[in-house]
């Protein structure tokens, strides 16, 4: 397995419980055949550029191990939840 780190940005007007539910379903997927090392929750924070008339974003960051599938599936469902203004997933060199 490799290391890999993720950040991925909420719409700030999601109410908490449905961001939270948003966010297990990509935990989920790491935890299926990979291994969360840390959860940050940075929360609100102003973006640095507008994004779909969006000012601010709620932040997590997820360091974790996992294999290739595992990040690609990752890829693919943050792609298609409309919740989600951004994400980022990197390697993590050792």
């Amino acid at each position: 397995m490799r290391k890999y780190e993720g950040v991925f940005i909420f719409k700030n007007t999601l109410e908490e419980a449905t961001r939270t539910q948003l966010f297990e379903r990509i935990t989920d997927i790491i935890k299926n055949g990979g291994n969360i090392t840390e959860i940050a929750e940075w929360g609100t924070r102003k973006l640095a550029y507008e994004i779909d008339y969006n000012r601010e974003g709620y932040y997590y960051i997820v360091s974790f191990e996992a294999t290739p599938e595992i990040v690609a599936e990752m890829d693919r469902r943050s792609r298609i939840t409309d919740s989600l203004l951004r994400f980022m997933i990197t390697r993590v060199e050792a």
